[in-house]
């Protein structure tokens, strides 16, 4: 790749636990698994078209790419500018892949392939004897979605804006549409900016007048919408060429459409009903699979993403993780975290720790039965003096003084990795935005485990 002296150079400014990942990282299992994702972008990729980017060279830019929580841009710049970075992707002296082309690999990469190459990574963990799944601790947080705060006048406000855009580029496409489209946007903001001073008013003179202009609101909105259902009944009957090339704008009228009758429905039940407690509520009309969730955190009440649990063995690595697509009650994912240890270490940990919210009799009773010898998790609502007298033993109060590592790390995952906000979209970006952070970071804790074992 380099001539011997510059090789030397460069060895010698890698960090000590790029050296020991970049031999773990040579796995044929991790390279075959990017490969195979990459030849299912398209039926004819592995026979037309430009040379595709290594398998091993996408894996290597997409984790060193979330290791360092950059952008696409960032990614391209950084490897073209760095000799370090160019020797540990196997880029070398070739053309670092574009920005675009690289978003383009990493959206091809699904969650499914992440989650192969993750449990790939901890057979290879346990393997160089860096786990060995002695012990188990699990926590839960939220990944924020990338959205701004929700209120039904900036849901309304977002809707609209989406469907008159979406339209405008319809009647400019097809040269004209039989009903010209009507631009409301002007009004529509006009609301918008009247709720939120109608909402610094105190009293009752200014909760009427709130309302009053909600109503205003929902009335624009839903004509907008009714214009958009008129649009897309005008465009079913256009020639099939010209249906082709709106195909994408009618996809996005359709969706939108529905999501933005809902938000109509929801605002109306709420500000008008005053039924607080919608169910299926839309926080996002870009990013649909958001839940509101409260963990009862003083400085963040309300938290807008989904649940993500993360569970642990020795040297704080991360083994399993799960995002959620409806939050589901901690006390229940207490036995599936050590059903899946099981699967992955072939036996039951001897201490699982675990937060009070864990906490479940029935739970405990049967990882028990699982072989779990001490369970490690909080009852906080017993009365019972024999259950105070167990969580006063030393190994109880070792495992939860243990068990706080947990929220250590999922702090680092958030500020090292970008785990506090989600950058991709949708649920499955979710998806691979949380586990290419774990991925992320576990490579950096075992290559700095293998680097303590050689030193």
């Amino acid at each position: 790749m380099w001539h011997s002296g510059l090789a030397k150079d460069i060895e010698d400014l890698w960090e000590p636990w790029m050296k020991e990942v970049d031999q773990l990282l040579e796995d044929a299992a991790l390279v075959e698994s990017v490969y195979d994702a990459q030849g299912k972008r398209h039926p004819m990729s592995r026979t037309r078209g430009r040379t595709q980017t290594p398998a091993e060279v996408a894996l290597r830019l997409l984790i060193l790419k979330h290791v360092r929580n950059w952008s696409y841009d960032t990614l391209e710049r950084e490897v073209r500018a760095n000799l370090v970075y160019r020797a540990f992707t196997r880029v070398g002296d070739e053309k670092v892949p574009d920005a675009k082309t690289l978003a383009r690999l990493g959206q091809a990469i699904g969650p499914e392939v992440i989650g192969e190459l993750h449990e790939r990574l901890m057979e290879l963990a346990r393997e160089h004897r860096v786990v060995q799944g002695r012990k188990m601790r699990v926590d839960t947080t939220v990944v924020e979605t990338n959205v701004h705060y929700p209120t039904d006048s900036s849901l309304l406000g977002d809707g609209a804006r989406v469907l008159t855009r979406t339209m405008k580029k319809v009647e400019k496409v097809t040269g004209g549409l039989k009903k010209r489209i009507r631009n409301r946007m002007r009004s529509v903001n006009k609301k918008v900016i009247a709720i939120a001073l109608a909402g610094r008013l105190k009293g009752p003179e200014g909760e009427e007048r709130r309302v009053e202009r909600y109503r205003e609101l929902v009335s624009l909105t839903r004509k907008i919408v009714h214009q958009a259902e008129g649009v897309l009944e005008e465009m079913q009957h256009l020639p099939r060429h010209r249906q082709a090339r709106l195909k994408r704008f009618r996809e996005i009228l359709e969706t939108m459409t529905g999501r933005v009758r809902q938000v109509v429905r929801q605002t109306k039940a709420r500000v008008f009903r005053g039924i607080t407690q919608y169910p299926h509520k839309i926080v996002s009309l870009f990013e649909p699979h958001t839940e509101i969730i409260r963990k009862g955190k003083a400085s963040k009440p309300n938290e807008f993403g989904n649940m993500v649990k993360v569970q642990e063995a020795e040297n704080q690595i991360i083994t399993h993780y799960e995002v959620f697509a409806e939050r589901p009650e901690d006390s229940r994912l207490l036995v599936p975290a050590v059903e899946q240890h099981q699967h992955l270490f072939g036996r039951a940990p001897r201490i699982v720790a675990a937060d009070a919210g864990f906490y479940s009799l029935k739970s405990e009773k049967v990882i028990q039965t699982m072989g779990v010898t001490r369970v490690a998790v909080p009852n906080r609502n017993s009365k019972s003096s024999e259950r105070r007298k167990l969580q006063r033993t030393h190994w109880f109060r070792a495992g939860q003084r243990w068990r706080t590592g947990c929220e250590g790390r999922i702090s680092v995952l958030k500020r090292r990795h970008g785990l506090n906000r989600c950058r991709y979209r949708g649920f499955e970006g979710m998806q691979r935005w949380v586990g290419l952070g774990v991925i992320a970071d576990n490579i950096i804790q075992i290559g700095r485990c293998l680097a303590v074992q050689r030193a």
